[in-house]
């Protein structure tokens, strides 16, 4: 290893302190965190090796210590820094990939941070819900205004078979692919626009629009069973899981503004950003239900109502789960974080 301080610069001010000239004490060290430096870099070590590296490791970490509280040199502090960040994750062994650590996020953190949000995403539901109510109320109610979007043959033919033919166009595997990456990206604008609060509310208020636009289409043609026939099976747990992402974003913005008595702004917005991050990781999965669904069962020819059951009994599982294992692992009181 290297070192660069600056000449002549010593170590130890204080009063009753000896000064140190730091070329001395790298000099006098350099050995040492060379040779720590060559054992945290060793896939296999000897009993004595192992010992010595635990010895060495403590001296550096005591070192950066001193460093640090008398004189914090920059390229000293980052290479002492570097060294030592290398050395415990040589001690303490890497986290490699474990099922086990799979399942416990799944049944523990996951839930737990979707719970614990429960009632942003209650009111980001149903205020998105109410938007597209309201605007397929009003499109049901005036058809000028419909026409003023679009001719009566293009709305027709969207009735009459771009609306069921736009769930098997293509093949299943497919479409599944694509409407999993299109909604994952839709959850992605979602939380990361919830960090400026008005970003997140716009994609929501175009969602809830285009849903309601096309509500209104459907049910003022008739196709109200149509429409609810086909969005049912996917859209439940769809929906549900980018209402969820915006909630996880929106309360990112909401620590920066209001970050409550016991944390700093900084650290309230961390452990909003941190959680949230964990959040929208396990609605991956979700979005990869919800796009199966609408990939192999939605354009299934089973029964409207047999469809339609399975996505109510698969949505209301994911809520089931939520509810349920968040809650227990809240009484447990799992700790879900992940490192600064």
């Amino acid at each position: 290893m290297r070192a660069t301080p600056a000449v002549g610069v010593r170590v130890g001010s204080g009063p009753g302190e000896g000064h140190v000239d730091l070329d001395a004490f790298v000099a006098e060290h350099q050995a040492e965190w060379r040779r720590l430096e060559q054992l945290s870099r060793r896939r296999r070590l000897s009993a004595r090796e192992a010992d010595e590296l635990v010895v060495l490791y403590q001296r550096a970490a005591t070192h950066l210590s001193a460093v640090r509280s008398r004189l914090p040199d920059p390229a000293l502090v980052a290479q002492l820094s570097r060294l030592v960040l290398t050395a415990r994750a040589a001690v303490t062994g890497g986290q490699g990939f474990s099922w086990r650590a799979v399942g416990r996020f799944f049944t523990h953190g996951f839930p737990l941070v979707v719970y614990r949000a429960r009632w942003w995403w209650a009111g980001t539901t149903i205020a998105s819900l109410a938007v597209a109510v309201a605007v397929g109320v009003w499109f049901t109610e005036n058809p000028d205004a419909l026409a003023a979007l679009m001719s009566n043959d293009q709305a027709q033919r969207i009735v009459d078979k771009e609306f069921v033919s736009y769930y098997s166009d293509y093949a299943a595997q497919n479409f599944a692919a694509e409407v999993w990456t299109n909604n994952a990206w839709v959850g992605a604008q979602t939380f990361a626009g919830g960090v400026l609060i008005l970003p997140a509310l716009w994609v929501l208020f175009t969602n809830a629009l285009n849903l309601g636009l096309m509500g209104g289409l459907m049910i003022s043609h008739g196709k109200a069973d149509v429409f609810f026939g086909m969005i049912a099976p996917h859209g439940l747990l769809e929906l549900s899981a980018v209402f969820v992402a915006a909630a996880l974003g929106l309360r990112i913005g909401w620590a920066a503004l209001a970050p409550g008595p016991q944390l700093s702004r900084g650290a309230a917005v961390g452990y909003a950003a941190r959680t949230g991050l964990l959040g929208v990781l396990g609605l991956v999965a979700v979005f990869a239900v919800a796009a199966c669904l609408e990939a192999f069962v939605t354009p299934s020819p089973l029964p409207m109502i047999v469809k339609d059951a399975i996505g109510a009994v698969v949505w209301l599982g994911f809520i089931a789960y939520v509810l349920i294992r968040g809650r227990a692992a809240e009484a447990a009181a799992v700790q879900v974080d992940v490192e600064h």
